[in-house]
């Protein structure tokens, strides 16, 4: 049957919804999508342009809607939410609002009698899943269309509120891209050109980024900016639309195993309280679907997990599709899957969602206030105060107590000594800790302990290890801190803010023979950036020094007067102004002449070169970690850098660039022999050549580069293991898997690489391909035995990634190769990993 029919037959079904009746007045001009855009919604898809102007007609003629803009994506497309409910509701919004809040414990003042539900309905955040926005338009309209009764009724206690496109960047350019490859009429057919997106494909952001992977971070600035909206209003449900492969039946909660032991018992219920009420409407289609299953609840990032750990009902609805669906699909079992269908099955959901809240609103509401009540009063969990040592880098201090801030997690000073029995981030092991009055306790018991648990937990505990995603992200090893974690409850005796930690100052002279800089964070690294691309001409120390009484290690800016003639009065200017921006103290030297034999003329001051750099882009490069580059440079070192694609690597003068870089992916027809030897022999003229993930292989052992694999060894599987059942062959292989695990590296910090760091590093191992240690080379990041500190990593795994490179340099010529087996910039979420990237680019080969 046309989808299309099926959709009209549906709502005059028998006990799908309500009675239809007619009504008059105020909504006498609102219009369906389809007679609005001119066309059914499902024959063809609705751009943002039009998305827009729908919304707006609806909010312009239904006194149950209101429209508001948010912000702007990267390509400066407007992002829009809807507040769907009753006039009568509309009157008393922000009642309603400050209401909720009040109920989280995060607004001061008491909650009044007006409970009402708040439902979130998010669409479209992986651009090429396009069913969501189009069933975005159609529940719209269902909810407040003049001729159908119930929805109102829901609205009466419910604020529905729709965010229809998360990601029109990535939808835009899926939907440019297949309209580009279309004929007269859609071919369905599996082989068809048009299924196939050319890289990088419609599902990331701007900068390539996977939102969905992005909710917790806030990398992306459409992330940020969502988030300042989802904090006025703590839903208590929130439903993620997405597609996945297009064979495969409905997804919807409850979700799968493992869930993160911070979901309350109650959200689980809730859960299966909303999958029974879709189960109705899909059973009565007999539409296939499938429930607990695959789509688990434990990375905190996902638009269900993050949303959870706020104490919504949290939900991922998967609908078969894609982006190799496009428009329609004919598939295997004989049936053709279409726009049209798609868009329906997700209307449904989001329908059925609004009524399940409605119905069960003051269960909702009641569950929703009890959760934030309990993490005041009576947290979950065994650890209940989480420390930062105050004698951290202020920088990263600084980081993370901005974060706590926005995330509205509250933290204080210790106060005074005390000692405990704690677990020690650092070493990986519990004892006793002295507890300092400078350092900073985040306790458990406040409203967003919850939150608190997910961001602070050592290690959480995770019940199957088949899961979607990482496995540890914890906020000691993210940002580069030290600290422990005690299972009593301490709570703060002071206050303290992040501007504390931002004192920054300037000593010595004001018209100086040279600044100086220590080298510690990315903040010193984006004041270098910013000075030298003024012009400043700098150098850094390969050696620890002591000039005026002060004491300086490895890293450390020396930007001299004489080098810098060429700016005239302008030279202390644009150094200064750099300072201010960036809150660094610098210190003006009198004199060039040093307490130990390494005078600031010395040659153990390395010239800076100022950095030319060039990444490699497009097709055959891992589009997710292309864009992490991208955006490093752009957004979080602000240093230019050149993006050439893969098709042009061979007609491209490299001599341009001293610094190359290639992300991970499987360069298919890119990394040619001559390819290689055009890159071998233009890193060994002098270039700094930076290689991440899958480069290492291809690379590896190849016209110079001495990387090699580390193998596991070989060995007889024994009897047990050759009778394992095949229903077992998931779990076997998890065993030398690590999906996403937190592991000790050693560094090497007398190496410019390892410039800015201590003894250790916390890496963020994301797969578990192993490298052995160069031969001839810097081993600047090693993994050596009980190095796994958190996440889930196999055992086999483990054994293999004993005494193995986490990064290293081997000289090649005249140039550096810098190895990355481990991404410091994964997802742009691990801070303490980034100054490794700045290092690699302004000081390694110079």
């Amino acid at each position: 049957m046309n989808p299309t029919i099926r959709f009209s037959l549906f709502f005059l079904s028998l006990s799908l919804f309500s009675l239809l009746f007619r009504v008059t007045g105020s909504h006498a001009q609102l219009q369906s999508p389809d007679d609005f855009l001119g066309y059914e919604l499902g024959e063809r898809w609705t751009q943002q342009h039009d998305v827009l102007a729908y919304v707006k007609h609806v909010a312009q003629e239904s006194d149950y809607v209101t429209l508001h803009t948010y912000g702007y994506t990267y390509q400066h497309r407007e992002l829009v939410y809807l507040i769907v409910t009753s006039p009568e509701n509309h009157a008393n919004i922000e009642e309603i609002r400050l209401n909720n809040l009040r109920l989280t414990g995060l607004e001061p003042g008491e909650p009044t009698d007006r409970n009402t539900a708040v439902v979130w309905l998010s669409y479209n955040i992986h651009g090429n899943e396009t069913a969501g926005t189009e069933a975005a338009l159609r529940t719209l309209h269902e909810l407040v269309r003049p001729d159908h009764a119930e929805p109102k009724t829901w609205l009466q206690n419910t604020v529905v509120i729709i965010d229809p496109v998360l990601n029109p960047d990535g939808r835009e350019r899926y939907i440019t891209g297949f309209q580009q490859l279309t004929g007269v009429e859609v071919n369905p057919s599996p082989d068809a050109r048009e299924h196939y997106e050319a890289w990088p494909g419609g599902r990331s952001n701007h900068y390539l980024f996977d939102l969905n992977r992005d909710w917790a971070w806030q990398v992306q600035q459409e992330s940020q900016m969502r988030y300042g909206i989802y904090r006025q209003w703590f839903p208590h449900v929130h439903a993620d639309y997405h597609e996945m492969g297009y064979r495969a039946p409905y997804f919807f909660a409850p979700a799968a195993d493992p869930f993160h032991l911070a979901v309350t018992d109650w959200q689980r219920e809730f859960q299966n309280i909303i999958g029974r009420n879709h189960i109705r409407y899909f059973d009565a289609e007999n539409w296939l679907y499938f429930t607990r299953q695959r789509f688990d609840l434990f990375y905190p990032s996902f638009g269900d997990t993050w949303p959870t750990f706020h104490g919504a009902i949290g939900m991922t609805y998967e609908m078969p599709g894609g982006g190799f669906s496009g428009l329609a699909i004919d598939r295997p079992e004989g049936d053709t899957l279409t726009l049209a269908h798609k868009i329906l099955q997700h209307h449904i959901t989001g329908m059925s969602t609004v009524e399940a809240a409605s119905l069960n609103s003051d269960r909702l509401v009641n569950g929703f206030r009890d959760f934030f009540r309990n993490s005041a009063e009576n947290p979950a969990g065994a650890w209940k105060t989480f420390v930062v040592k105050g004698d951290n880098d202020p920088d990263k201090i600084y980081q993370l107590l901005t974060t706590l801030d926005t995330k509205q997690i509250r933290y204080g000073l210790a106060g005074s000594s005390r000692n405990s029995t704690g677990f020690n981030y650092a070493t990986g092991e519990t004892g006793r800790v002295a507890i300092a009055p400078e350092d900073i306790l985040v306790s458990a018991y406040q409203p967003q302990g919850n939150l608190v648990r997910v961001f602070f937990e050592p290690n959480p505990e995770l019940t199957d290890s088949l899961t979607y995603d990482i496995t540890a992200w914890e906020a000691h090893y993210r940002f580069g801190l030290e600290g422990y974690a005690l299972q009593s409850r301490m709570d703060p005796a002071g206050s303290v803010s992040a501007a504390d930690f931002r004192q920054a100052e300037l000593t010595g002279s004001e018209t100086p023979y040279a600044w100086l800089l220590p080298w510690a964070s990315m903040d010193d690294a984006r004041f270098l950036a910013q000075i030298t691309r003024a012009g400043v001409v700098s150098r850094f120390a390969s050696e620890p020094f002591r000039i005026e009484g002060r004491s300086f290690e490895r890293g450390t800016l020396m930007i001299p007067r004489e080098y810098n003639q060429h700016l005239d009065e302008r030279f202390d200017e644009i150094v200064l102004q750099a300072a201010r921006d960036h809150s660094r103290s610098l210190h003006g030297a009198v004199t060039g002449f040093s307490v130990n034999p390494m005078d600031l003329g010395s040659t153990d001051f390395r010239h800076l070169e100022t950095p030319e750099i060039a990444v490699l882009i497009g097709e055959g490069t891992a589009s997710l970690n292309a864009g992490e580059i991208w955006h490093f440079f752009d957004h979080q070192l602000g240093y230019p850098a050149t993006m050439i694609h893969t098709t042009s690597l061979m007609r491209v003068d490299l001599s341009r660039y001293n610094v190359l870089v290639l992300p991970s992916g499987n360069y298919s027809g890119v990394l040619t022999d001559a390819a290689v030897e055009k890159v071998s022999a233009w890193t060994r003229d002098g270039g700094t050549l930076i290689l991440f993930g899958q480069a290492n292989r291809l690379l590896g052992g190849r016209d110079g580069f001495q990387l090699q694999r580390k193998l596991p060894e070989a060995r007889e599987p024994g009897v047990e293991e050759r009778l394992q059942s095949y229903g077992d062959r998931n779990r076997r292989a998890v065993s030398s898997r690590t999906s996403g695990s937190i592991f000790r590296v050693h560094v090497d910090s007398t190496h410019p690489l390892g410039y800015g760091y201590g003894d250790l590093y916390h890496s963020l191992k994301t797969d578990a391909t192993a490298y052995s240690y160069l031969d001839s080379g810097w081993n600047v990041g090693s993994v050596q035995p009980d190095a796994h500190l958190s996440g889930f990593a196999g055992a086999e795994a483990l054994r293999n990634l004993e005494h193995t490179l986490a990064f290293g340099v081997q000289p090649h010529g005249s140039g550096q190769v810098v190895y990355f087996i481990d991404n410091p910039l994964f997802r742009g979420f691990w801070e303490n990993g980034k100054l490794l990237m700045a290092n690699a680019t302004f000081f390694v080969g110079r």
